[in-house]
């Protein structure tokens, strides 16, 4: 038996540290985190555009520089 089925399109979250003025805005997929250990992160203004792939330290660090440089 063949299956058809299509993989479900990624669920992409706005970082609570994007800016509300439209500036900053990334985005990253956290149920295909969970599932791959791969963190994917975009810029939700250009959501067809590339995509950073993140080791969860690389991803941990990239949320502490977020944190620091939040203005």
């Amino acid at each position: 038996m063949s299956s058809t089925h299509q993989p479900r399109p990624l669920r992409w979250v706005k970082s609570t540290y994007s800016s509300g003025d439209g500036g900053e805005c990334v985005e990253w997929a956290p149920e295909h985190a969970a599932a791959t250990g791969e963190f994917l992160v975009r810029d939700s203004k250009n959501p067809s555009g590339p995509q950073l792939t993140l080791t969860g330290a690389g991803f941990t660090s990239l949320v502490a520089f977020a944190k620091h440089h939040r203005g």
